[in-house]
């Protein structure tokens, strides 16, 4: 492991000292140093529940420590909310991008601080002011553009324009990538460097270990709310990053290439589509599921993985082909009737389509069962105990309390209260789309061993990801699609990540290329 940074450094912008938080029962923080210089971009990494959020939290007074100080330029603050943190230049951009859609570029980058004019608001004052902003990082946005108009992406480099118009010395960024392509990414990180090099702090908080090592010049890492270390970037390997930050050394990912190896599916499918398509969405395609195996999908960001997944739960409504379910033609109208039929499916998008936050643990994994059932049959109390019970452990949910309200859980635990739901319904089929997307190393680890297991007790499993490396270590086949066409299947030796990248970028099929 590599030791801890000894060298002799300016003074700290922002230190830590001893910070601890506690919350009932939960000490979320434990006497944690941090240090963040000018002119840098610091990595703060650690598994779902490390700390993370709660020590930015407490840097910009969103929570009150119980222990510790914090020095800014090396005079002590506290600061009582995040108006005060921004006032001293501390800003902060989460992960959901918190501005208005309606209004324009420039008037949500001056929020609150319009440039006026005998008391009114001079908008060619605040758009020439946006315009000034907006080129320091090298953006041509048009500041009198609709916000709402633009993707994602620019609405994200819109929010980091708007904490920087304070004059902030420090930029925290938590998880700003997790919904930009490749290109967007080094769009942002173009920007974070020109931050950087103009002497603002940039804290930078991800999942993405290559991006770490794509950005930053030093990482801190937390586990179960303390410091593990501080690093030099360029002296820490990938293996020693994740096994900080796990607490272990790495075998869990080998474990599930073990356990992928050991399955033997069902001579006859499961779920056989043929022809099966819908306009607009992805052209027909043919595609059998076994029982005991786990089929991957493999494409760019809208190649239609989403797309098919969606067509064999019923979610969308296919208009063209036919599906059959142990050879006997299955008709869904509604992802009701898949449930009914023993088909399951996670989405990609666990806040909006998954979970209801609002509610406890218990009740959002008893959700997919009562459903089924109908509302009139209530599952009895104790039934609902028991699986919950059950399902907390197998999964490893923390913290252990079916009460808690799963707002309160971290990413990781939150996908796993959703697989939980339809693992509770016994699926035959389970379709998960994006299940380890923004959680940590430990966290996908571990629903992936529980997933080569899913399999290894009879279960089909599609499983969709973006991660190519993931889908291969996983998948028993790999369906490539490319421009919302299925245009491969690999499996054995020719499902590789290099084999797969191949057909995706070059235009080609399997018969092309020779696989299959």
């Amino acid at each position: 492991m590599t030791e801890p940074l000894t060298a002799a450094q300016p003074q700290p912008l922002v230190d830590l000292r001893g910070m601890s938080v506690e919350f009932p029962g939960v000490k979320a923080l434990r006497e944690v140093d941090f240090r963040l210089f000018p002119g840098e971009v610091h990595a703060l990494m650690g598994e779902n529940g490390a700390g993370k959020s709660t020590l930015i939290k407490a840097l910009t007074g969103v929570h009150a420590p119980s222990a510790g100080r914090i020095t800014l330029d090396g005079a002590p603050v506290s600061f009582t909310g995040p108006a005060q943190a921004q006032a001293a230049g501390i800003s902060t951009v989460y992960q959901e991008v918190n501005l208005c859609p309606n209004l324009s570029v420039a008037e949500n980058i001056l929020l609150g601080r319009e440039p006026r004019r005998l008391g009114a608001i001079n908008g060619r004052a605040m758009r020439a002011r946006a315009a000034r902003l907006l080129g320091r990082m090298g953006l041509t946005i048009d500041p009198a553009s609709a916000l709402g108009n633009h993707p994602i992406a620019i609405r994200q480099l819109v929010a980091i324009a708007r904490a920087v118009a304070v004059d902030a010395r420090v930029l925290i960024l938590d998880e700003p990538t997790s919904s930009l392509d490749t290109d967007e990414v080094d769009e942002l990180f173009r920007i974070i460097r020109v931050l950087r090099d103009d002497g603002v702090a940039v804290l930078f908080v991800t999942h993405f270990l290559e991006q770490v090592f794509a950005i930053s010049d030093r990482v801190t890492v937390l586990r179960n709310g303390s410091r593990v270390g501080e690093y030099d970037t360029a002296r820490l390997t990938r293996i020693e990053l994740v096994s900080a930050m796990i607490g272990r050394e790495l075998g869990a990912l080998a474990e599930v290439e073990r356990r992928t190896g050991d399955r033997h599916a069902a001579p006859t499918p499961l779920l056989r589509a043929q022809g099966l398509g819908r306009t607009g969405a992805i052209a027909p395609f043919d595609l059998d599921l076994h029982a005991g195996e786990v089929v991957g999908l493999a494409g760019l960001l809208g190649s239609g993985r989403t797309e098919l997944a969606r067509l064999l739960f019923g979610a969308d409504r296919a208009d063209t082909g036919r599906l059959l379910l142990d050879g006997r033609p299955l008709r869904l109208r509604s992802p009701r009737a898949a449930i009914a039929r023993g088909i399951a499916f996670s989405s990609e998008d666990r806040k909006a389509e998954g979970l209801v936050t609002d509610l406890t643990v218990r009740d959002n994994m008893i959700l997919a069962l009562q459903a089924a059932r109908g509302w009139a049959r209530q599952v009895p109390r104790r039934t609902a105990d028991e699986l919950v019970a059950t399902y907390v452990e197998r999964l490893d949910i923390r913290p252990a309390d079916p009460d808690a309200v799963v707002a309160t859980l971290s990413g990781g635990n939150q996908q796993k209260v959703l697989l939980a739901r339809w693992l509770i319904t016994r699926p035959r089929l389970l379709i998960l789309d994006e299940p380890t997307r923004g959680i940590d190393v430990g966290a996908k680890a571990q629903l992936q061993r529980v997933i080569a297991d899913l399999a290894a007790e009879g279960m089909a499993v599609l499983f969709v990801s973006a991660e190519l490396e993931e889908v291969v270590r996983i998948s028993d086949r790999i369906v490539v699609l490319r421009d919302r066409h299925k245009v491969a299947e690999l499996s054995g030796a020719g499902a590789g990540v290099d084999e797969v990248l191949e057909l995706i970028a070059s235009g080609r099929t399997t018969a092309e290329v020779g696989g299959r």
